[in-house]
């Protein structure tokens, strides 16, 4: 599918999904969002709420403001103690990666 947007700054496309679960993110989508090969990138799935990706410095940033007492002000739904649990598995996520590198 072509992109059927208006605005740059936005994209609606379809991807395939491959044989081993793989999908391949659209040139307009990487240049939007600056993702390169190479880049590590963050999935989060929600049963009810649905698929969100991103690239890790973004998660990186935000689980630094949560270290720095901000959780409040990013995530208002989430307690603390959910908040900080979400941080440090960005952490984790994070030195895993950087370890494979």
């Amino acid at each position: 599918m072509k992109n059927k947007s208006k605005d740059d700054n936005k994209y609606m496309g379809s991807v395939k999904v491959g044989p081993k679960g793989q999908i391949v993110i659209p040139k307009k989508v990487r240049d939007m969002f600056g993702i390169e090969s190479g880049d590590t990138l963050i999935l989060l799935a929600d049963a009810q709420k649905g698929i969100a990706i991103e690239r890790m410095a973004v998660f990186n940033k935000i689980a630094d403001a949560i270290f720095s007492g901000k959780g409040k002000e990013i995530y208002p739904e989430h307690s603390e103690e959910d908040s900080l649990f979400f941080a440090k598995e960005i952490k984790r996520i994070s030195a895993e990666e950087e370890q494979k590198e």
